[in-house]
């Protein structure tokens, strides 16, 4: 799951300086998703609120429309039931990235992916949504094209990481 060491560095520091979403980004992403897709948004740490939306935009901006859109803000909704801060984060894609035992929600933030992606069927989303969420970590499924996996995957990089989020 954890990408390389600079992957995880940039996310720490994404993470421990995250701001809240401001009320007009609240509402834009309120225009995006249903209800219930909301709440499990705003249920969400901060960091991980602003992850989303941020992936969100580049979804977006790139054309992928709405569906892709939501893909790209619901893919980490499974990460809340590991209820991990920044240090526990860090510590948990450590002992992810190196195969030490795990404690119990430090597999769930493991498994993020699977159990946010469950969530989001039981709910109805698109598979698109469903799938970007399950396999994010892993390999493109092939019912989502390169082109669409090749965006959310821009989508999903650190925003601090100094590689511009734009497709070229």
């Amino acid at each position: 799951m954890p990408g390389s060491l600079g992957h995880l560095a940039s996310r720490f520091f994404e993470v421990l300086f995250a701001q809240p979403l401001r009320s007009e980004e609240v509402a834009e992403v309120k225009s995006w998703v249903s209800p219930a897709h909301s709440w499990l948004f705003f249920s969400q740490t901060t960091a991980d609120q602003r992850h989303g939306y941020q992936a969100a935009l580049v979804a977006r901006d790139a054309g992928l429309g709405p569906v892709g859109t939501r893909a790209a803000l619901l893919h980490d909704i499974g990460k809340r039931h590991a209820r991990l801060g920044v240090i526990g984060r860090t510590i948990a894609s450590l002992m992810i990235k190196t195969r030490l035992p795990l404690t119990k929600r430090w597999r769930l933030y493991r498994d993020h992916g699977l159990i946010g992606s469950s969530e989001l069927a039981a709910l109805g989303s698109e598979p698109l949504v469903v799938e970007f969420a399950r396999h994010h970590h892993g390999d493109r499924p092939p019912d989502i094209t390169e082109r669409t996996w090749e965006v959310l995957q821009l989508a999903d990089q650190p925003a601090n990481t100094g590689r511009g989020r734009q497709l070229e």
